[in-house]
């Protein structure tokens, strides 16, 4: 997992996050073991509580990318996440 977020872990905290990430995923499973028979949620259901969409006039290229750590002419620079063969 470490690995595919692109973190650079030493040793120690890849141990240490393996351990807290078990913990984790086998109190998941006991969690899913639990019988919810006739137990009615304590939360209301809400439907469709989104406002409607409102076109609005689009950024300008300058505004989107004010922000931007990196650009290239009016797009957004990303360094490359698939290696070629």
């Amino acid at each position: 997992m470490a690995r595919l977020a692109r973190l650079d872990l030493q040793p120690d905290e890849r141990e240490r996050l393996a351990l807290q990430l078990g913990l984790v995923l086998e109190y998941v499973g006991r969690l899913a073991e639990v019988d919810l028979e006739g137990v009615q949620p304590d939360v209301p259901v809400r439907t469709n509580v989104f406002r409607e969409d409102q076109p609005d006039r689009p950024l300008s290229p300058e505004a989107v990318l004010a922000n931007a750590p990196a650009r290239q002419g009016d797009y957004f620079r990303i360094p490359r996440i698939l290696e070629e063969d």
